[in-house]
């Protein structure tokens, strides 16, 4: 702070590059990381990066049983949705800490 309370724009902006460049860094990655999800107890796994995006997907041919389609769809439901609940609590441990104090500043990209 200057005197008379006033912060000092050019150190602002300057943390705020910086922290806009660790995002950056985080959020890349976060891009090139998997993590996996399964279901049925290891029948169905999806793999998934940690932004979201579904990369593979593995099935056991125990699960597949042609008389009963429904409960092999609900496994892939299932392991997605576990591979994606990864992913959301990697980002959560990789960008939390660079945008938790961030939400009031409205700096763009961050």
């Amino acid at each position: 702070m200057r005197p008379g309370g006033q912060p000092n724009m050019q150190q602002l902006m300057k943390q705020a590059q910086k922290m806009q460049q660790q995002l950056a860094a985080a959020q890349a990655e976060l891009a090139e990381t998997e993590v996996s999800g399964t279901a049925g107890g290891g029948l169905v796994t999806a793999v998934v990066t940690g932004n979201g995006e579904l990369r593979s997907l593995a099935i056991d041919p125990q699960a597949v049983d042609p008389a009963d389609v429904e409960t092999l769809q609900d496994l892939v439901v299932a392991a997605v949705r576990d591979a994606s609940n990864n992913a959301q609590q990697l980002a959560g441990e990789k960008l939390g800490p660079l945008t938790g104090g961030m939400g009031g500043l409205g700096i763009p990209g961050l």
